[in-house]
Parts: structure tokens; sequence; C-alpha cells
């Protein structure tokens, strides 16, 4: 299979819908923003809760308003999408402003959506019945490698899925409010692998987790190191690992931070890298396969130069902005991330009750 097939950057097909961008920090002024520029978004308003602080990165991003509240961005008639980069616990607040505003034509919330599943529920109802659509920022399916590994299960390269799994040893950089929540790695982590293991594989049946406080970090927490097995209807089993702790980190000590994946399928193999632990210096992920039918069995690597951070944030506006334009559901989906968020807490539920727990608990 020639590698120039693939399509490991999404399509910019619509760019043609003001942005207002709510939030000042890294994720926002070092990754959305650097995207959006590149891309040729056009953002015209930025709000944050400390305006100095909004004042600054629009500063060095040309944009044109800094509003005082995020309110009153909201209420600007100027802004038609709204890229929401804010705490989960105080997240939903905004998006029902947002959802009674007639000039607010999408929301591009930030993920975690909320803080558990009834609230993400909730918050996809209240989106339907006010007609507008609102999407949720899982910004590891647009992942170059993830998006790669897509293409050939769709082109059935590999067969039927047997095995898939995710392997971190990486430290996170835990934001000061996450101190105040009893919810940790699998909220704000392990978020990631689950909901591209669900966009690679399908639902799961359920899903079996185990985990344990990691001894770097200092706050009260439960969900530190954590290990996930996941069930699916067709006989596969995914395995997603998030060491957050990965050895001592110390002057010195040659740390070995990674994350790998690997997906095993009937007719073939896939492995690869995620490029996100080596930033800000920048790696693009890797993707490597072999295929019985499409290579004769033999290994090729595709190779690309853009990264997960910041490239693959242009396909999650771009997914946003075509379906403002054309009406279609966003492949971000809130619907669809209503089923991510009840994955979540069913691990949750795991962690506490011991036990493999069916998302059919959920209602999903």
């Amino acid at each position: 299979m020639d590698g120039t097939a693939f399509q490991p950057d999404a399509p910019i097909r619509c760019r043609e819908f003001r942005i207002g961008c709510i939030g000042a920090g890294f994720i926002m002024a070092d990754v959305h923003l650097a995207a959006y520029a590149e891309a040729g978004f056009p953002v015209v308003a930025i709000a944050s809760r400390t305006p100095a602080k909004a004042a600054e990165v629009a500063a060095r991003w040309g944009i044109a308003t800094v509003h005082a509240t995020p309110q009153a961005l909201i209420e600007d008639p100027n802004v038609e999408i709204l890229d929401l980069a804010f705490p989960p616990d105080q997240q939903p607040a905004l998006i029902r402003h947002a959802l009674k505003q007639p000039h607010i034509k999408a929301i591009l919330a930030q993920k975690p959506l909320a803080m558990n599943f009834a609230d993400a529920k909730a918050l996809a109802e209240d989106a339907r019945a006010a007609g507008k659509i609102l999407s949720v920022n899982q910004n590891m399916r647009f992942d170059q490698s993830m998006r790669v590994l897509k293409q050939l299960l769709d082109l059935g390269a590999l067969g039927q899925p047997v095995i898939a799994t995710i392997e971190m040893r990486a430290i996170p950089h835990w934001q000061p409010f996450l101190q105040a929540y009893d919810r940790l790695t699998l909220l704000n982590m392990s978020i990631h692998h689950l909901d591209v293991l669900r966009f690679l594989l399908g639902d799961p049946i359920d899903i079996y987790t185990a985990a344990r406080t990691d001894p770097r970090t200092q706050f009260a927490h439960r969900d530190g190191i954590t290990v996930s097995t996941l069930r699916f209807p067709s006989g596969a089993m995914a395995v997603s690992m998030e060491d957050v702790w990965t050895g001592p980190r110390e002057p010195g000590f040659q740390s070995d931070i990674y994350i790998k994946w690997r997906l095993e399928g009937t007719d073939g193999v896939a492995q690869g890298t995620i490029g996100w632990p080596d930033y800000p210096h920048g790696s693009p992920s890797t993707l490597r396969y072999a295929s019985n039918a499409a290579t004769g069995g033999e290994w090729q690597e595709p190779t690309w130069q853009t990264r997960w951070f910041p490239q693959a944030f242009a396909g999650v506006m771009e997914q946003l902005q075509y379906a403002v334009k054309t009406g279609e559901r966003p492949l971000l989906d809130v619907d669809d991330n209503v089923k991510t968020m009840a994955l979540i807490d069913a691990a949750y539920r795991s962690l506490d009750e011991k036990r493999a727990v069916p998302l059919a608990e959920f209602g999903v």
C-alpha cells in the first residue's frame, strides 16, 4: 500500500466562521491558537479568568478584541464559534450561556466536557433542545498516527482487530484546579486513550480498571497510575495504561518517557508512538505496519512532518467549521462524547467496586 494514499492530516474544507476563545493557558495560547494561525482560522476575540493574561495572549497572536469576562465574550455578536478551554466543573455554565445566544452557531468544548456522565448527558440534551452544535475537543483522534491507523482499519489491511494496547509512561503537568477534584488521571489523561480506543474499535462491552496513587503527585488522589482493560462485541480486547510516575525524575536520572501503541489484527499488525511527550521540542507521532494483503507481510512506515501538538488541533476546529457550513454532525459530536464520558464513569465504578462494569449500566 502506497504511503502517499494515507491522509495523516485532515483537509481544511472551511475556515469562514469567526472564533471567540475562552481561556489563555498553555493549551489555548500555545496549541489551539498556534494551530489556528497556521491553518488560517479567524480568531476575533479572547477572554480568560485573568484579563491581563488574555491581553498578553491577544497581543501575541494578533487578536483584535479582549473581553473582560468570559460571559462578555459569549455575548459578543461578532463571535460565531465559541472555543472553550476551561476547567470541567466551570465549563457547563459557560456552555449553557452560549446556547442562549442567537449569534453563536457552534461550541467547541474542552475535554472532559464535564465532571461526570450525568452532567455531560444533560449538556447534550440542552444543546439538542437549543438547536446548537456542540462538539468536544477529543483531539487525539486527530493525531496523525491515529488517523492513519483508522484508515488502515477501514481499508481492512489489518483484518479483524484482535488486541490493542496503549502504553503511556509520561509525566503530565497537573493543572492546579485538579487538586480540588476527586478524579485525576482517568478523567483528565486516560480520557484521551479510552476515547481513541472507541474511535478505532467501536463501543466496548465493559471495562475493568485498577489504579494506585502516584508517588510524585503530592495532593490527595486515588487514580494516579491506572490500567484499564476493555472488551468489545467483536471479541477484540484493549488495554490502556497511564503510568504517570515513570520512575525517579531527578538530575542525572535518565527517564525513559514515551507513549507507545500497538494493534494486532487477523491479517496484520500496526504499532507506533505518540509524539506529545517530546513537546515542545517536537516529534511527529510514528506508525509502522505489516499486512498480509497490503504489504506481503513486510513492514512499511509512512511518514509525515506534522505533529499532534499543534497541527492536529486544526482538524478539530475544521470539523466544527465544516459542520456549521453543511449542517452535518461534527465528527466530534457531543452525543458520541457522552459515550466516552459513560466509559470514564464506568472506569471509576470499576475502581470502586473492583469488577468489570458493563456500559449498559449507563444506558449507552
